[in-house]
């Protein structure tokens, strides 16, 4: 398996939609979540370049790709391909403004 490396927004991301699913649709529904996120960085460390590019003119965003977790398709992974896999940058839901959440500084 390819290296997933995980900025702290992502993290928080991934604790803050457990939780909301866990208190919303049962902690069975969270616990999937959360195997499907992992099962979804695998597959985008071994597959780098299969998400499409999220055309930007916004010069830190150049190059972000996106692809969903599989089974929760309106959550969103934004990932950077890097030497060996990938860099995971958020995990958002499509309703959120990700345009305003996006943030490479991590």
């Amino acid at each position: 398996m390819g290296r997933i490396e995980r900025s702290a927004a992502a993290r928080a991301d991934l604790i803050s939609h457990f939780v909301y699913l866990a208190q919303e649709a049962g902690e069975t529904i969270a616990d999937r979540f959360l195997d499907r996120a992992q099962e979804s960085f695998g597959l985008l460390a071994e597959q780098a370049q299969i998400g499409p590019v999220v055309p930007t003119q916004i010069p830190t965003l150049v190059g972000v790709r996106k692809w969903r977790v599989r089974g929760f398709d309106r959550f969103l992974i934004f990932y950077i391909p890097i030497e060996g896999g990938v860099r995971i940058i958020r995990i958002l839901h499509s309703a959120q403004d990700w345009w305003g959440l996006l943030d490479l500084a991590d």
